[in-house]
């Protein structure tokens, strides 16, 4: 991507110099990190997800409560312990009672500690992998519109960071309940104990809330600053490792080293004020602990001198002061959690929100082995941008087992037309028929069936040789496979691999050449065992050897099957039944190549002049010649 698009605001702050800047999908400096800390809309959505493990949540929920109250009744024990249990007028056996209630605390504090741990660990990894199922099934599913408009690495970031979020918020909000429990039950108990003493600890709680208003603003700043920082970084990282063969063909290495250097010291600062920021609290609530320890011994010693209160309680209150900022502490870190968990669930809905422009009808009908494999267009206009058509009123028909090659400059709709037949997108105006029919009256699948593709990247997985020629026919044999390779001239390098057709693919076929991923594209369609063959520009990235062996498995290929190829190449659709021209998407000529020269159109004029592509198409085309082109 650019650094800087065209009407865009200058950076105040840019000297000129030159630097490294990126924007990494999983890391959009634009994404919103923040969001309130509380929206309906969303908990509702990710309560659908966690609606089918309620009963795990009341039990995460219930073992929540009994460890709350294990922890309050703990400082209690210990109390009666001193007062009663140690008295010289104790009765017989209170204290082996207490300390026996004790143990048992213990241990039901334990058992309910594992248990909600557990519990919800589980449902939270269920709801995530849920979650993004969901997404991942409807991402396969959205119209390429929507895939045309959105960058693959925002979608990551959806589909991981902001989902791991979510994760993180489910499992820490079940805690929040206990802490809020455990804070309120704190608070009733010292008052049941003895209200002014209680009193006189609680004043701390306006100097942590005043506290905790002051640093929450700064610290939400440092957090996204940090945030952006490191976006930056991750993206610079990520487009010099991309982009390295670039760097090192123009010895930038050692600038961006500096600039990356620059990126990193920026980052360091950046993390290192959020740090400092986050560890403030930390020594804040201490302070606050120790005082109001220190108020406890001291009024509750002279309490306890004065005969007004017990020994036990006293010592019940330091114990619950230990605990007391616990949970203050807790919540505050819960609260930017629940922030991130609202922004990331706000960006998730979005996602799962996005309609599906293309689906079948209620009443489509499949395709069968019955239709036959032609191929109309009737009056076409249609635009990615509905104001701006690429194809404009376009209409040619193919019948089953012909050949029509495509032709026209860049941009003349030939592709567009392609992604129209396998109903990618749905026209504007008129009609696409396959087999007599109407795309958007027949399903998907069976579209997908009648029809392959050999488009001009060829996108292989990671994954074997045999899993990628399969890829879109996992029904077939192996012997389909191997014989299918065979015919389009790719079997003698695939069984020279080192494990045969079990060699694993790196990702992309990275491992293959060019052409040999192009081969296998071929083998893939062959196998298919479609009707209709689409070709875009099948042949156009590679050399003329291979594409010499990819011309004659085109024989094979296209027997008894419609073939639609799409070619910039003149040479490579001479052959072809009937050749259609489009230019500035509408048809201008069509006819077979003997016909299209004897017309002495564009065809024939770029042809007699030796043009070897219509990307050649000459700036000084005289006024007759560009109005006859138009």
């Amino acid at each position: 991507m650019s650094p800087t698009r065209t009407g865009e605001p200058r950076d105040p702050h840019d000297d000129g110099r030159p630097r490294m800047r990126a924007v990494v999908g999983s890391d959009r400096i634009e994404e919103e990190i923040f969001g309130r800390a509380f929206d309906g809309k969303v908990v509702r959505r990710i309560w659908a997800f966690v609606e089918p493990y309620r009963s795990r949540v009341w039990i995460a929920v219930t073992a929540v409560i009994i460890f709350t109250l294990s922890q309050l009744s703990i400082p209690l024990l210990i109390r009666f312990a001193i007062d009663h249990g140690m008295a010289a007028d104790a009765a017989p056996g209170t204290l082996t009672l207490i300390v026996a209630l004790f143990a048992l605390a213990i241990v039901i504090n334990l058992i309910a500690s594992l248990v909600q741990e557990r519990v919800t660990g589980r449902m939270a990894e269920n709801v995530l992998f849920d979650i993004r199922r969901k997404m991942f099934a409807h991402l396969q599913r959205v119209s390429l519109s929507f895939m045309d408009k959105t960058e693959v690495g925002r979608l990551m970031s959806r589909l991981q960071g902001d989902v791991n979020s979510m994760q993180e918020f489910l499992e820490t909000s079940i805690m929040s309940v206990g802490d809020l429990l455990l804070l309120v039950g704190i608070v009733v108990v010292m008052l049941w104990l003895d209200w002014q003493l209680a009193a006189m600890v609680l004043l701390a709680l306006p100097i942590l809330f005043g506290v905790r208003v002051l640093w929450l603003s700064k610290a939400r700043a440092a957090f996204m600053a940090a945030h952006e920082a490191n976006s930056v970084t991750n993206g610079a990282l990520a487009e010099a490792i991309h982009g390295v063969r670039a760097v090192q063909a123009m010895d930038r290495a050692t600038l961006n080293a500096k600039l990356y250097g620059e990126l990193v010291q920026t980052n360091y600062n950046a993390h290192l004020r959020a740090s400092r920021l986050a560890q403030i609290m930390i020594p804040i609530v201490d302070s606050l602990t120790g005082i109001a320890m220190a108020v406890v011994v001291v009024a509750g010693g002279l309490m306890v001198v004065s005969g007004r209160i017990e020994v036990g309680v006293m010592v019940a209150f330091l114990f619950y002061i230990q605990r007391f900022f616990d949970p203050i502490r807790s919540l505050t870190m819960q609260y930017s959690v629940m922030q991130r968990a609202m922004a990331s669930g706000h960006r998730l809905t979005e996602v799962l929100d996005v309609e599906v422009s293309v689906e079948d009808a209620p009443d489509a009908v499949p395709l069968t082995k019955a239709d036959d494999g032609s191929v109309e267009f009737r009056n076409v206009t249609f635009g990615y941008n509905p104001k701006h058509p690429v194809l404009k009123d376009v209409s040619f028909k193919v019948k089953s087992g012909e050949t029509v090659a495509l032709v026209g400059p860049t941009g003349s709709g030939k592709s567009s037309s392609m992604s129209l037949i396998h109903r990618f997108y749905d026209v504007q105006d008129g009609a696409v028929l396959v087999g007599g029919k109407d795309v958007r009256d027949v399903t998907q699948e069976s579209l997908g069936r009648h029809i392959a593709m050999v488009l001009q990247e060829p996108y292989l997985f990671t994954g074997t040789v045999m899993d990628n020629i399969r890829y879109s026919s996992h029904w077939a044999s192996d012997e389909d496979v191997i014989e299918a390779t065979k015919a389009v001239g790719a079997h003698d390098f695939v069984a020279a691999l080192p494990q045969g057709y079990d060699t694993m693919l790196e990702e992309r076929g990275s491992n293959l050449s060019l052409g040999q991923r192009q081969l296998l594209s071929f083998a893939r369609a062959l196998v298919a065992d479609a009707k209709i063959l689409v070709l875009d520009e099948a042949t156009a990235n590679i050399d003329s050897y291979t594409e010499m062996l990819i011309q004659k498995a085109l024989q094979k290929l296209l027997e008894g099957r419609t073939g639609l190829v799409i070619a910039h190449r003149l040479a490579t659709i001479r052959n072809a039944d009937r050749i259609v021209v489009l230019q500035q998407g509408t048809l201008i000529e069509e006819g077979n190549h003997e016909a299209l020269m004897a017309q002495k159109g564009l065809y024939s004029k770029l042809y007699s002049l030796n043009y070897a592509s219509f990307d050649d198409l000459p700036d000084d085309l005289s006024d007759a010649d560009r109005a006859m082109a138009t």
